[in-house]
């Protein structure tokens, strides 16, 4: 099958699912799940035949490697998630809304498929924006008090930061006026081949702004607000989506940016903002983790720390940067998912988001607790798991780098820290009585199956580094200007 017809796959499935939501109705969440099953698969195709970068459909679309592995983190979050919002969602208060759901659960991701192949720079803005509004009705989707609170605080927060990148795209495009006349398509090539020749501080300031408000969108602290409270309060299976795929999909964006600069000569200052935002985000990933009561906001505070590692992979940059990275995207994907499987069931279960509340894990909820404890260990990067892997590629990176050993130094204390922390709260779910006996529904099937995929593919990453994989992350690390 060719490139434009994968791509058309890819596109088309979700938007059919959509359709079918609406229009017919019956089965929602099969269809959803059956354009999840066709996503993911086309999503690896896409990525084996990525290669060199190249544009597609009159210039609109623009596929590269880098771009294609985020499509492959959010397919494969897509599908676990539609696996578990069948058995989820059935249990809500009214079920004559859930083809709405699944309509909305579709097109969100859709918008995560088409952004990181926006050509034009201002079309992906337009994309992350997309990704923003259709997320914000699912947000607020269970219609209670604090999910309205909020997907409004969501929308407001996101939505600023997404004007300041926009001001940003402005700048950039102002910078290339002066290499390329007044009038010119700004796309991803373009900005790469223009950069040394645009404006120093026009191209510094547009990559700040854009940084920043891009770092909004990824939940880089302090940028990180809304973030708590969006993936606390939306759906457990949105839980997954914003967690495990739209933040990848934001921190797409920022890493292009930085390669212009890097291409342009500025890339020793972009790099260091970069670290610093990125270690500011484990600072306070790490001190909201140790005091959570709530177990949905404890995987929030979980996705601050782990994009904070993602952002210092690249801030750090080489290969060992890049490619920790990169794999540090996959592997927290995979892990997140599968937590937010655990604490959306959990929730359902004891019919609180309160850990106080929750007691003798493994006889409330046989079998699937031991799985999600498993996802626990995990996410602090404990070996044999994948995130043992990643993070100690980013680890390296920062050691290796000169003038940032005191950010690995840093790296390595608040990973012990969290991991301390993350754990102590799990010890007590498992280990106290429970205050209540629990009422709640116990998981079903289509919520233990995707948290062992999830737990076996992390399994797996952790003890076995892909060959192929080392191939594209060094063909992405090339193209984003690091020594491979």
């Amino acid at each position: 099958m060719g490139t434009h017809a994968l791509i058309l796959l890819l596109l088309g499935a979700p938007l059919l699912a959509v359709l079918w939501s609406l229009l017919v109705r019956r089965l929602a969440g099969w269809a959803n799940l059956l354009a999840a099953l066709v996503c993911l698969p086309a999503s690896i195709l896409l990525l084996i035949g990525a290669g060199r970068p190249r544009q597609f459909f009159d210039r609109l679309l623009y596929l590269d490697r880098l771009g294609a592995w985020v499509m492959l983190c959010t397919a494969a979050v897509y599908l676990l998630s539609s696996l578990f919002a069948l058995d989820c969602m059935r249990h809500g208060e009214d079920t004559r809304r859930l083809p709405h759901f699944y309509a909305l659960f579709a097109l969100f991701a859709w918008t995560m498929f088409a952004a990181p192949m926006a050509n034009m720079i201002g079309v992906y803005w337009i994309g992350i924006e997309l990704t923003t509004l259709v997320s914000t009705f699912l947000v607020g989707y269970e219609r209670s008090a604090e999910s309205m609170e909020a997907a409004w605080k969501y929308i407001i927060i996101v939505s600023g930061g997404i004007s300041i990148a926009l001001l940003g795209t402005v700048l950039l495009y102002w910078g290339g006026t002066f290499v390329l006349g007044p009038t010119y398509t700004l796309d991803w090539s373009t900005l790469d081949a223009i950069a040394p020749r645009m404006p120093a501080v026009l191209l510094q300031v547009g990559f700040l702004l854009s940084l920043v408000g891009y770092g909004v969108k990824v939940g880089l602290a302090p940028m990180h607000t809304w973030l708590p409270d969006a993936h606390s309060e939306a759906p457990a299976p949105v839980s997954a989506m914003l967690s495990g795929a739209l933040l990848n999909c934001a921190m797409l964006g920022i890493v292009r940016f930085l390669a212009a600069t890097d291409t342009a000569g500025h890339g020793a200052w972009p790099h260091r903002v970069l670290i610093a935002l990125g270690a500011a985000s484990l600072v306070v990933g790490a001190l909201f983790i140790l005091r959570q009561r709530g177990v949905k906001r404890l995987m929030a505070y979980s996705s601050v720390e782990h994009m904070g590692v993602v952002a210092l992979g690249f801030g750090f940059g080489g290969a060992l940067g890049v490619f920790g990275a990169l794999y540090h995207m996959l592997n927290h994907s995979l892990n997140k998912t599968a937590l937010f499987i655990g604490a959306g069931s959990a929730v359902r279960r004891f019919g609180s988001h309160d850990m106080q509340c929750m007691g003798d894990l493994p006889a409330a909820m046989p079998g699937f607790a031991w799985l999600w404890l498993a996802a626990a260990v995990a996410i602090t990067g404990a070996p044999p798991f994948g995130l043992f892997r990643s993070e100690l590629s980013v680890l390296m990176a920062g050691w290796q780098r000169p003038g940032t050993r005191w950010v690995a130094v840093l790296f390595l204390l608040l990973l012990i820290v969290i991991f301390a922390g993350l754990l102590d709260h799990f010890r007590a779910m498992f280990t106290r009585p429970a205050p209540a006996a629990p009422a709640g529904p116990l998981p079903g099937v289509l919520s233990g199956l995707p948290l062992a995929l999830a737990v076996a593919a992390l399994l797996l990453f952790g003890l076995w580094w892909p060959p192929l994989f080392t191939h594209w992350f060094g063909q992405i690390a090339h193209a984003l200007g690091a020594a491979v």
